[in-house]
C-alpha cells in the first residue's frame, strides 16, 4: 500500500479502516485532504475489502480544517483550492463499500463534513459534532451545507450552521445526525464489529444497495424507482443471488456464505 504520512490503512480481514493520525487534533490539511482521498481510491479498488471504519484514534476524530493554512488564502485562492477540498470529501463519499465513520471526541467542521460522507455514524456519548465555520466568517465549504441538510433537514442545518453551535452526541442521535451513542472507548469496536457484520453480505447486493439510495435521493420518486429497478434486476446476474435463495429455501433467512461472484 502507498505511503502516506497522516493517513493510514489497516486491514482486519474484509475490512479496511481508514485511520487519521495527524497529532493533535487531525486538522485536515491540505496535506492530510490528499492522503484520506488516496486511500479512498485504494480501498475502493480492493475488492477484497467488504465494509470500511473511518477512524481518527480514541480522543478525537478530526477538530476541523487547517486553519492557520486557510488563513493564508484570498478569494483566488480560494476559488483554486475549493475544488480540491471538496473533491477528496466526495472520494470517501464515493467508497462504493459500506462506510462507517467512528466518531471520538470532536467532529468539527471539516471533520463532521467527513463523518457525513458515510453511511453510518457511529459516536462516543462525549462527541461534539458541528460546523462553526460561521465563527471563522465563512461557511462550510466540503460538502457540510449539502450533506448535512440531506440528514437533518434544512431548518435543522441551517441553525447549525447559522451558530457554529457543537451538538451533543445525545442531540445528534435525537436528530439523525449520528446513528448509535456508545461509551467512548467502545466507538471503534462497535463499528468493526457492525462492518464485519456488513462484509458477510453479498458484496454486489450491499454496493446496489448504496448506489440505489444515493442516486435515487438525487432525483424524483419515479426516477429513483427506474434506478432501483436497474440495479435490483443486474443482482439476477451475480452467484450469489443464486447463492443466497438457494440457502434462503433450504435452510432459512441469514445462512448464506456469499463469495463476492
Amino acid at each position: 500500500m502507498s505511503e502516506r504520512e497522516f493517513v493510514r490503512i489497516d486491514v482486519d480481514g474484509a475490512v479496511a479502516t481508514i485511520r487519521l493520525d495527524r497529532p493533535k487534533m487531525n486538522a485536515l490539511s491540505r496535506q492530510m485532504q490528499e492522503e484520506i482521498a488516496s486511500a479512498a481510491r485504494e480501498v475502493s479498488a480492493n475488492f477484497a475489502i467488504r465494509a470500511v471504519v473511518v477512524y481518527g484514534g480514541p480522543k478525537v476524530f478530526a477538530a476541523g480544517a487547517d486553519v492557520k493554512e486557510m488563513a493564508q488564502w484570498d478569494y483566488q485562492r480560494a476559488l483554486v483550492e475549493a475544488p480540491a477540498l471538496q473533491a477528496a470529501f466526495t472520494a470517501v463519499a464515493g467508497i462504493p463499500q459500506p462506510t462507517i465513520a467512528a466518531v471520538t471526541g470532536y467532529a468539527l467542521g471539516g471533520g463532521c463534513e467527513l463523518a457525513l460522507t458515510c453511511d453510518i455514524r457511529i459516536a462516543g456519548d462525549d462527541a461534539k459534532i458541528g460546523q462553526p465555520e460561521i465563527l471563522l466568517g465563512v461557511i462550510p465549504g466540503a460538502g457540510g451545507t449539502q450533506r448535512l441538510s440531506r440528514l437533518v433537514g434544512p431548518s435543522r442545518a441551517k441553525e447549525i450552521c447559522f451558530t457554529g453551535r457543537f451538538v451533543g452526541a445525545d442531540e445528534c442521535l435525537r436528530i439523525g445526525l449520528v446513528d448509535r451513542v456508545v461509551a467512548p472507548d467502545d466507538v471503534y469496536t462497535e463499528a468493526m464489529a457492525l462492518a464485519q457484520q456488513l462484509a458477510k453480505g453479498a458484496p454486489f447486493a450491499l454496493r446496489a444497495a448504496k448506489r440505489a439510495i444515493d442516486e435515487g435521493l438525487e432525483v424524483d420518486l419515479n426516477s429513483g424507482l427506474a434506478i432501483e429497478r436497474i440495479h435490483f434486476a443486474a443482482l439476477f446476474g451475480t452467484e450469489d443471488r443464486t447463492i443466497g435463495m438457494n440457502s434462503f429455501v433450504e435452510n432459512g433467512a441469514g445462512k448464506a456464505e456469499f463469495r463476492g461472484r
